[in-house]
């Protein structure tokens, strides 16, 4: 496939072939993938509706914010480690202890006696989510050609969109009609199927000898990960826990630029880097990480405030406002799919930056509809949105995969991933302090920082006691939200014109 972008600079692959699979097995490989992104996808999620019950039968009301924010700290500062761990071992060892380490996390979950002891075991299973979510990405790289690649990614992207939006209902089907220790023992069956399948079925070729030992920064991976998990923590509990320019906060910023500056010092000595500074260096793998950090801020806008959105200004039921987003499940995984045609015609930049022009301007639309408005306005743009997003995000992850050779593929997969991750997490920062800022404005005060401003909120989504006042200021708020997120993508605009190439420098498989 040494045409794809249309150049005569096309280099031929070099490094590891792909795993060595039949249709049949790979076949059987590629359900264990759906599977473990499933699983990856709904543990982010599952909880949310089931905190009622878990904080009434293990207390612990004040911590329970760390079920989510302590599941994905532990998944996306793992992803750049399991992503060379995998380039210097292989995929399948990485996958089969990060389903392990999943499946122990999800084990103990159902047996905690308290919230900490809850905490620290999701904290686990996020050690293990992030081997799913990275390799998992990179094996269907090496499975397929080219050519084919569109077709699988559009799959894992239909599972994860499906899942995460999933999440929610089941939790609270569980948790409602069974108890919520379901939540994590439904994992196990589904879990041991997809590593059974990964065991049984994925043979890697033997790795060619090199002479020397491989060699494992683990210094570097402890302070990676100690880096991005004070930096996030600082993130995900600023302006909640406590306020931005607080003490805590402050010391965590300190000792997050410390831990930061430790990183750069310690990858730039050893032989073989957790963040190998090529990452940096080449136009196409930074343009693609800077885009889809991006990518990851604007998403917040639509997952985390559109349902609020829909239950207090709108006025719908919990179901309809989860169908409102749920849409673009839809839509995205059709363009993906069908982005190759595109890409294929004009390139992995242009398609992309087709998909997310397109996308800027649908968020900069939102704040213009009219005031309450119906259902079906916000459920179009949603529709539209996914759409357009599926062409940005899948050429620019298949475009990536497609200039590196199999030793590399892992570490460029998971830093495109560890960016989108880290961009969600920065994006819900912000914007819940612009949400909040505009709370507290539109509400002289009622709004405020934290817990005011969440409380009126809670009290807009019950119609018998939410006022005229706390819905339209619902609504500034949101709009104010999707105005930064059409930033961000106007951003992600700018960084593909000015920094990507024109053409990516694809391998020949």
């Amino acid at each position: 496939m040494d045409g794809v972008e249309g150049v005569d600079g096309t280099r031929p692959a070099v490094g590891e072939p792909a795993p060595g699979a039949g249709p049949d097995r790979r076949g059987a490989v590629v359900a264990a993938l759906m599977l473990a992104m499933a699983l990856a996808a709904l543990d982010a999620t599952i909880v949310s509706t089931a905190v009622p019950q878990i904080v009434g039968d293990l207390g612990g009301f004040s911590l329970f914010s760390w079920l989510f924010s302590g599941y994905l700290l532990a998944v996306t500062v793992t992803l750049p480690v399991y992503g060379k761990l995998s380039d210097t071992f292989g995929r399948k060892p990485v996958l089969v202890v990060g389903a392990a380490l999943f499946l122990l996390g999800s084990l103990l979950c159902a047996l905690a006696w308290n919230m900490a002891a809850l905490i620290a075991f999701r904290v686990l299973q996020g050690l293990g989510g992030g081997a799913l979510q990275g390799t998992v990405q990179t094996l269907a790289a090496d499975l397929y050609p080219l050519e084919e690649r569109p077709r699988i990614q559009a799959r894992l992207s239909t599972v994860w969109a499906v899942s995460a939006v999933a999440g929610p209902g089941l939790g609270g089907v569980l948790a409602s009609y069974a108890d919520w220790r379901w939540i994590f023992l439904i994992n196990l069956p589904v879990g041991a199927l997809a590593l059974w399948l990964i065991v049984r079925h994925l043979h890697e070729p033997p790795r060619k000898a090199s002479g020397t030992r491989a060699r494992v920064d683990w210094a570097g991976a402890v302070a990676v990960f100690a880096c991005g998990g004070v930096l996030l923590t600082a993130l995900v509990q600023g302006g909640v826990a406590w306020p931005w320019l607080s003490a805590p906060s402050l010391a965590l910023f300190a000792a997050g630029l410390v831990l930061l500056a430790a990183v750069v010092v310690i990858e730039r000595r050893a032989v073989e880097p957790i963040i190998p500074g090529w990452v940096w260096r080449r136009r196409t793998i930074a343009a693609v990480n800077l885009a889809l950090g991006a990518l990851g801020v604007l998403m917040v806008a639509p997952t985390v405030f559109l349902p609020t959105y829909a239950q207090s200004v709108l006025g719908l039921a919990p179901v309809a406002a989860g169908f409102v987003l749920s849409v673009w499940t839809l839509s995205w995984p059709v363009s993906a799919a069908l982005s190759q045609h595109v890409y294929r015609r004009i390139g992995f930049r242009n398609t992309a930056m087709l998909g997310i022009g397109a996308a800027s301007l649908l968020l900069f639309a939102f704040p213009f509809l009219p005031y309450p408005g119906e259902a079906w306005q916000p459920t179009l743009l949603m529709l539209l949105l996914g759409g357009a997003l599926g062409l940005f995000q899948l050429p620019l992850i298949v475009g990536v995969q497609s200039t590196v050779d199999w030793s590399e593929r892992g570490t460029a997969t998971a830093s495109v991933l560890f960016c989108r991750q880290t961009g969600q997490t920065v994006g819900a920062a912000a914007f819940g302090a612009i949400a909040n800022g505009v709370l507290a404005a539109r509400l002289g005060g009622r709004g405020g920082h934290g817990a005011g401003g969440l409380d009126s909120v809670t009290r807009a989504l019950d119609p018998n006691t939410a006022g005229e006042p706390v819905r339209r200021a619902i609504a500034d708020a949101v709009h104010a939200v999707y105005l930064g997120a059409a930033g961000a993508a106007a951003l992600a605009f700018l960084v593909l014109l000015l920094v990507a190439p024109r053409r990516f420098p694809v391998l020949r498989d």
